[in-house]
């Protein structure tokens, strides 16, 4: 495999916020706390250690287990499980949504990003011990976002009637018939097998993530657990009694605005939903005195609401803008692997984790990566690019390969401003003669900069046809490997890349450097 990097900014396809944040401009500097280097660690695991208690340590490890027990669990995991209750263990953790065989590419990208900082990590603190966990989103309710995937051109989906409730809690009715059923014999057995066995959406992901990756000693957390809701409770007091987070991040979004950047998230009054007797996540709003359950009859003053929190929180589920700080009150963690969205929104928060006196963890830009086959590395070699050329838009990569076979540029620019001069003398002409021809001249100027400007394009195909062959093959490639216009990882799923290749997982561990800050090319050889 050979693997070569390139800026982020190179790319084109990265927010201004994501390249600026990778910068350090200062501009950004106040939306975060420590940019990831393996020096600032130190400072983040004192910090953490000090805020973070055994009782909370106790309580997560005896939730993880709780989740695991009756799996037949790689030794890694088990020894995972292990290191997490010793107080000097901390994670290192990404979350995503639970889509169905993973997704697109960047599921896969974040996990490894996140198992290969936690291995560097106890390379440079080998006194402390440092746990990947993928964070579970099992709480979403936006099922039409996870319920498919594409593989080989082809989309697969999931049509289920039990939808707008917490995603992870779903049985999978339907899905052997509609997806399972339909997957080719080469579909390694581990993906179809995760999903014919388990009751839920959350058990089925667990499975196939631990079948993928429990080898590297990767946990799983499904924080949608009533004692795992005991952290919360403190958050719902505050959230129920002041709204505090909503102005938090109206007050964090005008600063971000000022500095130039679009917010990614819209904080709402009160950021919290309520998970009803029905399966269902809704969102709780106020109206007048009281606090509402969309979609039901369910009325609270705020003191009955305040009651049921301090009772059941298991009750409520946080949104986008609260989902992070109970993530960090749950974990021991150092640092989010984070794709660019993500990036943005926690950039939002920095001031609800003051708020509540959490440290803020180190933000990390996950991995990205272009795979190129052994078949499209051979397609790039005979049309003499490099994989960091196909960055390039289309008509530019036409202008590379034209010269390299000897194309002859088209050009009537010299021309266009000859045209433009004649027809300045003429205007000139007009003006001293008879001023009302002014306006004929210049349309009849505007007429012939058009007529020269279509012959130009069609000398330019002209020129283009004599090589349509290379050009086709160019252009295929392009499509092959920014689908849609758009970054691979976005669009293609793992499985068409593993099953022609079993070793993707093991060379992208190989190939990753999370601190390097660098898109990432693997190309096979």
């Amino acid at each position: 495999m050979h693997v070569t990097t390139l800026p982020y900014v190179a790319t084109g396809a990265f927010s201004a916020l994501v390249t600026d944040y990778l910068a350090q401009h200062a501009a950004l500097q106040p939306f975060y706390h420590r940019f990831p280097s393996l020096e600032a660690f130190g400072g983040q695991m004192e910090e953490k250690q000090a805020s973070y208690s055994a009782d909370s340590r106790a309580r997560l490890v005896a939730s993880v287990r709780e989740q695991y027990r009756g799996a037949d669990l790689p030794p890694t995991v088990a020894t995972s499980l292990d290191l997490l209750a010793q107080p000097t263990t901390f994670t290192v953790t990404t979350g995503h949504q639970l889509n169905l065989f993973t997704g697109p590419l960047y599921f896969i990208y974040k996990i490894i990003t996140t198992i290969k900082l936690s291995r560097q990590l106890k390379q440079a603190y080998p006194q402390h011990d440092f746990v990947p966990l993928y964070w579970m989103a099992t709480e979403d309710h936006d099922f039409a976002e996870i319920n498919h995937f594409t593989l080989f051109g082809k989309r697969y989906a999931w049509e289920s009637d039990n939808v707008g409730g917490p995603v992870g809690r779903m049985p999978l009715d339907g899905l052997k018939d509609q997806v399972l059923s339909q997957l080719s014999a080469d579909v390694p057995a581990a993906f179809a097998g995760a999903y014919q066995t388990a009751p839920t959406l959350a058990a089925a992901t667990r499975q196939l993530v631990t079948e993928l990756f429990g080898d590297t000693g990767l946990l799983c957390l499904d924080a949608d657990a009533p004692a795992l809701k005991q952290a919360l409770v403190p958050v719902l007091e505050q959230e129920i009694r002041a709204q505090a987070s909503f102005r938090a991040v109206q007050a964090t979004n005008e600063q971000l605005t000022a500095a130039g950047y679009k917010p990614q998230v819209y904080a709402r009054p009160l950021n919290l939903f309520f998970l009803t007797d029905e399966g269902r996540r809704e969102r709780i709003e106020p109206d007048g005195d009281e606090l509402v359950v969309r979609n039901t009859d369910r009325r609270y003053h705020p003191d009955e609401l305040l009651a049921l929190a301090r009772e059941q929180p298991e009750c409520f589920s946080p949104n986008v803008v609260l989902r992070p700080l109970y993530q960090e009150l749950l974990l021991p963690n150092l640092c989010y692997i984070s794709g660019g969205a993500e990036v943005a929104y926690w950039f939002q928060l920095r001031q609800v984790f003051a708020d509540n006196k959490v440290p803020f963890p180190v933000l990390l830009l996950r991995n990205s990566g272009l795979y190129v086959s052994k078949p499209n590395a051979g397609k790039l070699r005979k049309l003499g690019l490099t994989a960091a050329d196909l960055f390039q838009p289309l008509p530019e990569l036409k202008k590379q390969v034209g010269g390299k076979l000897g194309q002859e540029e088209v050009s009537l620019t010299v021309q266009q401003e000859a045209l433009g001069g004649i027809f300045k003398e003429i205007t000139d002409l007009a003006q001293r003669l008879d001023p009302t021809l002014v306006k004929t001249v210049a349309a009849e100027a505007q007429k012939a900069a058009a007529g020269l400007g279509n012959l130009e394009k069609r000398l330019s195909k002209a020129a283009e046809n004599k090589h349509e062959t290379v050009y086709n093959q160019l252009t295929a490639l392009k499509d092959k490997l920014f689908p849609n216009g758009d970054l691979q990882e976005r669009a293609d799923n793992v499985l068409s890349i593993l099953i022609n290749n079993p070793a993707f997982i093991q060379q992208l561990l190989d190939a990753f450097d999370p601190l390097a800050l660098e898109f990432t090319v693997l190309e096979e050889k």
